[in-house]
Order: C-alpha cells, then sequence, then structure tokens
C-alpha cells in the first residue's frame, strides 16, 4: 500500500514541509489565498483544518451538542464575568509567531475594541476553553502541549465524550506540559477566579447540557 506525503514525513523519508509564521499566515489572509473565515488555524507553523463535528457528521459543520455547549459556556461566563473581560467564540489567539489557534471560548481583558489592530496573546486570556468530542485527543495533547508552551492557565476542556470538564493548570513552559489536572463531572462546580474577587461557580451540569 502506497503511503501519503506526511506518512513519508513523518518516517524521516521526505523532507520537512515548508511551515509558516502568524505574519506569513495574516499574508495569505490579505492577498486572499486564504478566505476570512476558512476553517483552518496556524498550529506551530501548520496550516491545520479545524475539526467542527463529531463522528458521523459534516466535517465543515459543528456537532449539535458541540454547538449548544459552546454557547451555554459563552452566557455562563457573559453572565458571570466582571465588566473589564469580555468573551471571543472560535477567533484567534496569539500565542507565539508561529501558533495562532481559534478556541472555541476565550475570555481575554478589556474590550473587543482593544483587539482591533492585533489580537489577543496568551496573556490576554483569563480563560482558553476547547469544547471535543471527536476531537479530545487533539484537544488533550496537541492544543493541550500548544496552550501550555504559552503559559496558558486554566485551559478547559469541555470533554462531550465522557460528560466532564477537564481543568489544566501549572503550565511548565519549557516541558509544553500543565504540571495539574482536575477533573469536574455533573454535581460539581468548576471555580474560576477573577483577579482577587470572588470566584465564580459553574456547576459541571448546566456547562455541559446536562442540565437547564
Amino acid at each position: 500500500m502506497s503511503s501519503s506525503i506526511l506518512d513519508e514525513v513523518v518516517a524521516g523519508r521526505a523532507p520537512r514541509p515548508l511551515t509558516f509564521t502568524v505574519e506569513q499566515f495574516h499574508q495569505l489572509l490579505a492577498i486572499g489565498f486564504l478566505r476570512d473565515g476558512d476553517p483552518v488555524e496556524l498550529i506551530d507553523g501548520v496550516l491545520m483544518r479545524k475539526n467542527r463535528a463529531a463522528v458521523g457528521e459534516n466535517a465543515m459543520t459543528h456537532g449539535r451538542r458541540h454547538a449548544v455547549v459552546v454557547t451555554r459556556i459563552q452566557r455562563m461566563l457573559e453572565r458571570g464575568s466582571a465588566g473589564n473581560f469580555h468573551v471571543r467564540v472560535q477567533l484567534p489567539v496569539t500565542l507565539s509567531d508561529r501558533s495562532e489557534p481559534e478556541p472555541d471560548i476565550a475570555l481575554v481583558r478589556g474590550m473587543d475594541t482593544d483587539y482591533l489592530k492585533s489580537h489577543p496573546r496568551s496573556s490576554d486570556a483569563l480563560l482558553i476553553v476547547e469544547v471535543a468530542d471527536s476531537s479530545l485527543d487533539y484537544d488533550r495533547e496537541t492544543k493541550g502541549r500548544l496552550y501550555a508552551a504559552a503559559g496558558v492557565t486554566p485551559y478547559w476542556i469541555a470533554n462531550l465524550v465522557d460528560d466532564q470538564i477537564e481543568v489544566f493548570e501549572s503550565p511548565q513552559r519549557r516541558r509544553r506540559r500543565h504540571e495539574r489536572s482536575t477533573c469536574f463531572r455533573a454535581g460539581q462546580s468548576v471555580a474560576l477566579k477573577f483577579g482577587e474577587g470572588r470566584p465564580l461557580s459553574l456547576p459541571v451540569a448546566k456547562l455541559l447540557g446536562l442540565a437547564t
């Protein structure tokens, strides 16, 4: 059976592919090589198509439960967050000169108009959330390493496979991993701390669409 070029690269039988910086990625958008809104994000210099589907659903659309949970989390964060933060949904966060993912949810400092000239960076993010069904391993491993290397904390995975919220904290940037992870299930709440203020308590069952 013939192997793909990616298999050949991984096996070391082909040269490494050309990678891009964030600046070059933006230039591809500016000249129309990529269209604004295309489901593509830059991960470690590689253009990656975003997985927006549950198993068996159209790969260019969101799974139904995935969409509900993104909306749930967005609304709960907007209701509970302080006025000096706002929620961005599936929009870019610049982590380095080679990575600009589009997490499902990012809670970032300031007003939306603060980012007219540049996207938020990892230091602007109070929280990043990925909602995972078919993408669970990718969000735990590839995305997890990416966010840890950028110092993102906390990083949440809304795990729709096991019905739990996975919270990753204490990023070890050089090791590209979070030192601490905790799982929260229905009947529990996840706390999100805003500076010195009182933590926001979010029920897992409501976050995951398991309760009204």
